[in-house]
């Protein structure tokens, strides 16, 4: 059966990137074409909508597909620990979902994981994210996701090492962790999550070099967003990372 799939926020690069994977697939087909001026009842009768909006737009956009009862694939970031807290317990006990994912990159998703592993082994931990100029939001979501696993690996361990961060040039604080961020043109997407030890140091570096490299997440989340049921956010907890988790 051919999942039909209304995006939201067609005309932006991401939008764009959505509507011409979907348009190559025998499995899913482009319902529908939202833009900034489209109304969101333009989304109804779809049995998936794709949401690659903006943090301000974004949650209206699921609360219309829920509402609709139809599941809902997140690719904009913004969504805040709390309002994810509020997402899930509207999804308890219903039978729709909603995926939310941050990054599609694998490589990303690989890199979020072995920080996660090395956080435990290290007090002292900062992470620089880079962006195109034209990114609204920041911290990015990649690196609020990062901080905030690195975080749940650390319970029990205590807050990082960060001296100073009453200074704003110390970056902003998530579990504990300074994000710096840099919004420059010519970049497309980098991270590096930088580990302090004694007498040594470890960096964790994720470049995107094109956004070809967002297809096979795509794939892999679109796929999973047709019988998705609850909240699930992270393209690793639909990816088989091949390593037991905490």
């Amino acid at each position: 059966m051919v999942t039909r799939v209304a995006v939201v926020g067609a005309s932006g690069k991401m939008g764009q990137l959505f509507c011409r994977l979907i348009d190559e697939s025998d499995d899913f087909d482009v319902s529908a074409r939202l833009t900034s001026r489209s109304s969101l009842d333009e989304m109804n009768g779809s049995d998936l909508v794709v949401d690659v909006t903006s943090p301000a737009v974004s949650a209206k956009v699921v609360a219309h597909a829920l509402e609709q009862g139809i599941r809902v694939l997140v690719g904009t970031s913004g969504w805040s620990a709390d309002r994810l807290v509020a997402l899930r317990t509207q999804l308890s006990g219903s039978d729709n979902g909603v995926i939310i994912i941050p990054n599609f990159s694998l490589g990303s998703v690989l890199g979020t994981t072995l920080a996660t592993i090395a956080a435990r082994f290290f007090d002292s931990i900062e992470i620089i994210e880079g962006h195109r100029a034209s990114k609204v939001d920041s911290p990015s979501g990649t690196a609020v996701r990062t901080a905030e696993l690195m975080g749940e690996a650390r319970a029990g361990l205590g807050p990082v090492v960060a001296p100073h961060v009453d200074q704003r040039a110390r970056g902003q604080q998530v579990s504990s962790i300074p994000i710096h961020s840099l919004r420059l043109n010519g970049l497309v997407a980098r991270q590096d999550v930088i580990f302090g030890g004694a007498g040594e140091t470890l960096t964790i570096s994720h470049n995107t070099l094109d956004p070809s490299s967002y297809e096979q997440g795509i794939r892999l989340a679109l796929d999973a967003a047709r019988t998705a049921t609850g909240l699930t956010v992270g393209l690793e907890n639909i990816m088989d990372l091949g390593i037991a988790r905490a």
